[in-house]
Protein backbone atom coordinates (compact mmCIF):
# COMPACT_ATOMS: atom_id res chain seq x y z
CA UNK A 1 0.00 0.00 0.00
CA UNK A 2 1.63 3.21 -0.75
CA UNK A 3 1.86 6.28 1.67
CA UNK A 4 0.86 9.91 0.34
CA UNK A 5 2.12 12.91 1.85
CA UNK A 6 -0.76 15.77 1.78
CA UNK A 7 -2.23 18.48 3.83
CA UNK A 8 -5.78 19.09 4.29
CA UNK A 9 -6.78 22.15 5.54
CA UNK A 10 -10.71 22.72 5.62
CA UNK A 11 -12.56 26.16 7.11
CA UNK A 12 -15.88 25.76 8.48
CA UNK A 13 -18.20 29.14 8.76
CA UNK A 14 -21.50 29.28 9.88
CA UNK A 15 -24.06 28.95 7.26
CA UNK A 16 -21.22 27.99 4.49
CA UNK A 17 -19.56 24.88 2.87
CA UNK A 18 -16.53 24.62 3.69
CA UNK A 19 -14.18 25.95 2.14
CA UNK A 20 -10.25 24.51 1.46
CA UNK A 21 -7.30 27.15 2.82
CA UNK A 22 -3.45 27.55 2.96
CA UNK A 23 -2.16 26.49 5.72
CA UNK A 24 -0.72 29.85 5.78
CA UNK A 25 -3.48 31.73 6.17
CA UNK A 26 -4.61 29.18 9.28
CA UNK A 27 -3.62 32.44 11.49
CA UNK A 28 -5.93 34.75 9.85
CA UNK A 29 -8.78 33.05 10.21
CA UNK A 30 -8.56 31.28 13.43
CA UNK A 31 -8.57 34.55 15.49
CA UNK A 32 -12.69 34.48 14.55
CA UNK A 33 -14.25 32.17 17.25
CA UNK A 34 -17.21 31.79 14.95
CA UNK A 35 -14.69 29.99 12.82
CA UNK A 36 -13.78 26.22 12.79
CA UNK A 37 -10.72 24.91 11.23
CA UNK A 38 -9.82 20.90 10.56
CA UNK A 39 -6.72 20.23 9.41
CA UNK A 40 -5.53 16.55 8.10
CA UNK A 41 -1.88 16.17 7.22
CA UNK A 42 0.33 12.90 6.63
CA UNK A 43 3.35 12.20 6.76
CA UNK A 44 4.44 15.43 8.49
CA UNK A 45 8.04 16.14 8.33
CA UNK A 46 9.47 18.58 11.13
CA UNK A 47 9.41 21.98 8.86
CA UNK A 48 5.16 21.24 7.96
CA UNK A 49 4.70 20.71 11.89
CA UNK A 50 6.75 23.63 13.17
CA UNK A 51 4.55 25.72 10.87
CA UNK A 52 1.33 23.67 11.88
CA UNK A 53 2.63 24.97 15.54
CA UNK A 54 3.12 28.87 14.70
CA UNK A 55 -0.21 29.36 13.18
CA UNK A 56 -1.91 27.20 15.97
CA UNK A 57 0.36 28.10 18.60
CA UNK A 58 0.78 24.92 19.66
CA UNK A 59 3.25 23.88 22.49
CA UNK A 60 6.14 22.66 21.75
CA UNK A 61 6.46 19.16 23.88
CA UNK A 62 3.17 18.65 22.00
CA UNK A 63 4.81 19.28 18.30
CA UNK A 64 7.85 16.83 19.38
CA UNK A 65 5.77 13.94 20.11
CA UNK A 66 3.56 14.34 16.87
CA UNK A 67 7.10 14.08 15.37
CA UNK A 68 7.93 10.97 17.58
CA UNK A 69 6.48 7.29 15.96
CA UNK A 70 5.95 5.04 18.79
CA UNK A 71 4.20 6.70 20.95
CA UNK A 72 1.83 5.53 23.44
CA UNK A 73 -1.47 6.23 23.12
CA UNK A 74 -2.38 9.11 26.02
CA UNK A 75 -4.28 12.15 26.07
CA UNK A 76 -2.26 15.44 27.58
CA UNK A 77 -3.57 18.98 28.31
CA UNK A 78 -1.56 21.92 27.05
CA UNK A 79 -3.90 25.07 28.07
CA UNK A 80 -6.39 25.71 26.10
CA UNK A 81 -5.07 22.76 24.14
CA UNK A 82 -5.32 18.94 23.92
CA UNK A 83 -2.89 16.17 22.52
CA UNK A 84 -4.05 13.09 21.79
CA UNK A 85 -2.00 9.91 20.14
CA UNK A 86 -3.67 6.87 19.01
CA UNK A 87 -3.25 3.62 17.40
CA UNK A 88 -5.55 2.94 14.25
CA UNK A 89 -6.14 -0.57 12.78
CA UNK A 90 -7.74 -0.64 8.96
CA UNK A 91 -8.54 -3.73 7.25
CA UNK A 92 -7.04 -3.51 3.17
CA UNK A 93 -7.84 -6.45 0.63
CA UNK A 94 -7.83 -8.85 4.08
CA UNK A 95 -4.71 -7.34 5.63
CA UNK A 96 -4.64 -4.84 8.73
CA UNK A 97 -2.32 -2.02 8.64
CA UNK A 98 -1.82 -0.46 11.95
CA UNK A 99 -0.64 3.14 12.02
CA UNK A 100 -0.38 5.75 14.49
CA UNK A 101 -2.12 9.82 14.62
CA UNK A 102 -1.74 12.39 16.64
CA UNK A 103 -4.59 15.12 16.94
CA UNK A 104 -4.38 18.74 18.21
CA UNK A 105 -7.76 20.00 19.76
CA UNK A 106 -8.24 23.69 20.16
CA UNK A 107 -10.99 25.98 20.82
CA UNK A 108 -11.91 26.01 17.42
CA UNK A 109 -9.58 23.55 15.48
CA UNK A 110 -8.80 19.89 15.38
CA UNK A 111 -5.55 19.02 13.64
CA UNK A 112 -4.66 15.42 13.23
CA UNK A 113 -1.11 14.33 12.30
CA UNK A 114 -1.57 10.65 10.35
CA UNK A 115 1.96 8.10 10.04
CA UNK A 116 2.10 5.14 8.24
CA UNK A 117 -0.34 3.66 5.58
CA UNK A 118 -4.00 3.09 6.82
CA UNK A 119 -7.01 5.47 8.41
CA UNK A 120 -7.79 8.71 6.55
CA UNK A 121 -10.43 10.91 8.29
CA UNK A 122 -12.26 11.62 4.48
CA UNK A 123 -15.70 10.04 5.85
CA UNK A 124 -15.09 12.10 9.32
CA UNK A 125 -14.92 15.39 7.43
CA UNK A 126 -17.90 14.32 5.17
CA UNK A 127 -20.19 13.74 8.56
CA UNK A 128 -18.85 17.10 10.28
CA UNK A 129 -20.18 19.00 6.95
CA UNK A 130 -23.24 17.30 7.00
CA UNK A 131 -24.02 18.00 10.79
CA UNK A 132 -27.74 17.86 12.02
CA UNK A 133 -29.80 17.40 14.83
CA UNK A 134 -28.82 20.95 16.18
CA UNK A 135 -25.13 19.87 15.85
CA UNK A 136 -22.88 22.33 14.43
CA UNK A 137 -19.15 21.73 12.89
CA UNK A 138 -16.80 22.58 15.77
CA UNK A 139 -13.69 20.96 17.94
CA UNK A 140 -16.45 19.09 20.21
CA UNK A 141 -18.26 17.54 17.20
CA UNK A 142 -14.78 17.01 14.86
CA UNK A 143 -12.65 15.11 17.86
CA UNK A 144 -16.28 12.90 18.70
CA UNK A 145 -16.27 11.92 14.78
CA UNK A 146 -12.46 10.90 14.68
CA UNK A 147 -12.52 8.92 17.99
CA UNK A 148 -15.59 7.14 16.87
CA UNK A 149 -14.20 6.58 13.20
CA UNK A 150 -10.96 4.92 14.98
CA UNK A 151 -12.86 2.73 17.37
CA UNK A 152 -15.08 1.62 14.61
CA UNK A 153 -12.45 0.69 12.33
CA UNK A 154 -11.08 -1.84 15.00
CA UNK A 155 -14.06 -4.37 14.85
CA UNK A 156 -13.91 -5.19 11.07
CA UNK A 157 -10.14 -5.73 12.05
CA UNK A 158 -10.84 -7.95 14.74
CA UNK A 159 -13.24 -9.73 12.59
CA UNK A 160 -10.89 -10.83 9.92
CA UNK A 161 -8.49 -12.15 12.76
CA UNK A 162 -11.70 -14.21 14.06
CA UNK A 163 -12.14 -15.83 11.04
CA UNK A 164 -8.70 -16.57 9.97
CA UNK A 165 -8.45 -18.01 13.91
CA UNK A 166 -11.81 -20.47 13.35
CA UNK A 167 -9.64 -21.61 10.09
CA UNK A 168 -6.97 -23.04 12.08
CA UNK A 169 -8.55 -23.65 15.36
CA UNK A 170 -10.68 -26.44 13.14
CA UNK A 171 -7.08 -27.44 11.48
CA UNK A 172 -6.03 -28.05 15.28
CA UNK A 173 -8.90 -30.95 15.73
CA UNK A 174 -6.63 -32.64 13.00
CA UNK A 175 -3.28 -34.09 12.49
CA UNK A 176 -2.89 -31.90 9.18
CA UNK A 177 -1.40 -29.19 10.95
CA UNK A 178 1.66 -27.70 9.99
CA UNK A 179 4.73 -25.54 10.56
CA UNK A 180 3.03 -23.26 8.47
CA UNK A 181 -0.06 -23.73 10.16
CA UNK A 182 1.81 -22.50 13.33
CA UNK A 183 3.14 -19.38 12.09
CA UNK A 184 -0.22 -18.53 11.04
CA UNK A 185 -1.54 -18.79 14.04
CA UNK A 186 1.35 -17.28 15.92
CA UNK A 187 1.01 -14.18 13.70
CA UNK A 188 -3.18 -14.27 14.84
CA UNK A 189 -2.23 -13.53 18.31
CA UNK A 190 0.34 -11.25 17.34
CA UNK A 191 -2.31 -9.51 15.15
CA UNK A 192 -4.66 -9.57 18.64
CA UNK A 193 -1.80 -8.50 20.75
CA UNK A 194 -1.56 -5.23 18.63
CA UNK A 195 -5.29 -4.58 18.34
CA UNK A 196 -5.52 -3.95 22.31
CA UNK A 197 -2.70 -2.25 22.90
CA UNK A 198 -5.00 0.24 20.06
CA UNK A 199 -8.20 -0.48 21.70
CA UNK A 200 -7.54 -0.89 25.62
CA UNK A 201 -6.34 3.14 25.65
CA UNK A 202 -9.00 4.15 23.93
CA UNK A 203 -11.23 3.80 27.14
CA UNK A 204 -9.06 5.62 29.15
CA UNK A 205 -8.56 8.87 26.33
CA UNK A 206 -12.34 8.91 25.94
CA UNK A 207 -13.22 8.98 29.57
CA UNK A 208 -10.73 11.57 30.61
CA UNK A 209 -12.29 13.52 27.77
CA UNK A 210 -15.79 12.86 29.55
CA UNK A 211 -14.93 13.79 33.16
CA UNK A 212 -12.34 16.52 32.82
CA UNK A 213 -12.72 18.74 29.60
CA UNK A 214 -16.65 19.51 29.19
CA UNK A 215 -15.75 22.06 26.62
CA UNK A 216 -15.01 19.29 24.65
CA UNK A 217 -17.53 17.18 26.01
CA UNK A 218 -20.72 19.16 25.13
CA UNK A 219 -23.98 18.31 26.82
CA UNK A 220 -25.20 17.37 23.43
CA UNK A 221 -22.31 15.44 22.91
CA UNK A 222 -21.54 13.37 25.89
CA UNK A 223 -24.00 10.08 25.02
CA UNK A 224 -22.18 9.98 21.96
CA UNK A 225 -18.57 10.01 23.55
CA UNK A 226 -20.15 7.50 25.59
CA UNK A 227 -20.90 5.44 22.78
CA UNK A 228 -17.49 5.32 21.99
CA UNK A 229 -16.23 4.65 25.01
CA UNK A 230 -18.89 1.96 24.85
CA UNK A 231 -17.86 0.57 21.70
CA UNK A 232 -13.87 0.66 22.83
CA UNK A 233 -14.60 -1.70 25.60
CA UNK A 234 -16.80 -3.84 23.84
CA UNK A 235 -14.13 -4.42 21.16
CA UNK A 236 -10.98 -4.77 24.27
CA UNK A 237 -13.40 -7.55 25.74
CA UNK A 238 -13.82 -9.50 22.47
CA UNK A 239 -10.05 -9.48 21.62
CA UNK A 240 -9.50 -10.56 25.38
CA UNK A 241 -11.65 -13.44 24.73
CA UNK A 242 -10.05 -14.21 21.36
CA UNK A 243 -6.72 -14.23 22.43
CA UNK A 244 -7.60 -16.25 25.83
CA UNK A 245 -9.07 -18.84 22.60
CA UNK A 246 -5.73 -18.63 20.63
CA UNK A 247 -3.73 -19.29 23.81
CA UNK A 248 -5.89 -22.31 24.84
CA UNK A 249 -5.41 -23.29 21.34
CA UNK A 250 -1.51 -22.98 21.51
CA UNK A 251 -1.78 -25.23 24.54
CA UNK A 252 -3.77 -27.59 23.10
CA UNK A 253 -1.69 -28.05 20.38
CA UNK A 254 1.26 -28.78 22.08
CA UNK A 255 -0.77 -31.28 24.44
CA UNK A 256 -1.58 -33.11 21.75
CA UNK A 257 2.00 -33.66 20.36
CA UNK A 258 3.41 -34.41 23.77
CA UNK A 259 0.28 -36.84 24.28
CA UNK A 260 0.92 -38.32 20.58
CA UNK A 261 4.81 -38.31 21.33
CA UNK A 262 3.95 -40.20 24.68
CA UNK A 263 1.69 -43.03 23.18
CA UNK A 264 4.39 -43.82 20.33
CA UNK A 265 6.87 -44.06 23.08
CA UNK A 266 4.73 -46.61 24.97
CA UNK A 267 4.58 -48.67 21.61
CA UNK A 268 8.50 -48.59 20.79
CA UNK A 269 9.04 -49.64 24.85
CA UNK A 270 6.15 -52.35 24.56
CA UNK A 271 7.25 -54.06 21.45
CA UNK A 272 10.89 -53.81 22.68
CA UNK A 273 9.62 -55.47 25.87
CA UNK A 274 7.98 -58.34 23.55
CA UNK A 275 11.48 -58.66 21.11
CA UNK A 276 13.57 -58.74 24.64
CA UNK A 277 12.50 -62.62 25.69
CA UNK A 278 13.74 -63.94 22.77
CA UNK A 279 16.77 -61.77 22.06
CA UNK A 280 17.85 -62.29 26.27
CA UNK A 281 17.34 -66.46 25.26
CA UNK A 282 18.87 -66.99 22.59
CA UNK A 283 21.77 -64.65 23.67
CA UNK A 284 22.30 -67.33 26.62
CA UNK A 285 22.11 -70.39 23.91
CA UNK A 286 24.86 -68.89 21.69
CA UNK A 287 27.79 -68.81 24.69
CA UNK A 288 28.38 -72.35 23.65
CA UNK A 289 28.29 -73.71 27.42
CA UNK A 290 28.24 -76.91 27.81
CA UNK A 291 25.67 -77.51 29.89
CA UNK A 292 22.74 -75.93 28.84
CA UNK A 293 18.77 -77.18 30.20
CA UNK A 294 17.95 -79.68 27.16
CA UNK A 295 20.57 -79.06 25.19
CA UNK A 296 21.07 -82.71 24.22
CA UNK A 297 17.73 -83.58 24.24
CA UNK A 298 16.15 -83.95 20.73
CA UNK A 299 13.47 -81.50 21.41
CA UNK A 300 15.23 -78.76 22.87
CA UNK A 301 15.23 -76.29 20.49
CA UNK A 302 11.45 -76.59 19.27
CA UNK A 303 10.78 -76.33 23.14
CA UNK A 304 12.66 -73.28 23.51
CA UNK A 305 11.24 -71.76 20.60
CA UNK A 306 7.54 -72.80 21.58
CA UNK A 307 8.85 -70.96 25.32
CA UNK A 308 10.13 -67.70 23.55
CA UNK A 309 6.86 -67.30 21.63
CA UNK A 310 4.82 -68.08 24.72
CA UNK A 311 6.15 -65.52 26.03
CA UNK A 312 6.26 -63.07 23.73
CA UNK A 313 2.30 -63.51 23.08
CA UNK A 314 1.47 -64.07 26.95
CA UNK A 315 3.24 -60.23 27.32
CA UNK A 316 1.66 -59.07 23.78
CA UNK A 317 -1.90 -59.64 25.20
CA UNK A 318 -0.94 -58.19 28.88
CA UNK A 319 0.28 -54.48 26.95
CA UNK A 320 -2.75 -54.52 24.66
CA UNK A 321 -5.10 -54.85 27.82
CA UNK A 322 -2.99 -52.07 29.02
CA UNK A 323 -2.91 -49.93 26.17
CA UNK A 324 0.49 -49.75 25.28
CA UNK A 325 0.04 -51.45 21.76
Amino acid sequence: MQMRSDTNCLLYRPGQKPAEIPLEEVSEHIRDKSNFIWIDIADAQHPLLARLGEELGLHELAIEDALTTHQRPKLEEYGEHLFISAKTAQLLEGRIYFSEVHFFAGPNFVASVRHGPGLTFARGRERLAAARNGLRPGSPLALYLVLDLIVDHYRPALESTHERFRTLESVLLTDALDRGDLEKLYNVKRELNSLRDAAEPMQDIVQDLVRLHPEFVTKELKAYYRDVHDHAIRVTDAIDTLRTSASDAMQFHLASLTLRQNESVQKLAGWGAILAIPTVIFSLYGMNFEWMPELRQPWGYPAVLIASAGGMVWLYRRLKRHGWI
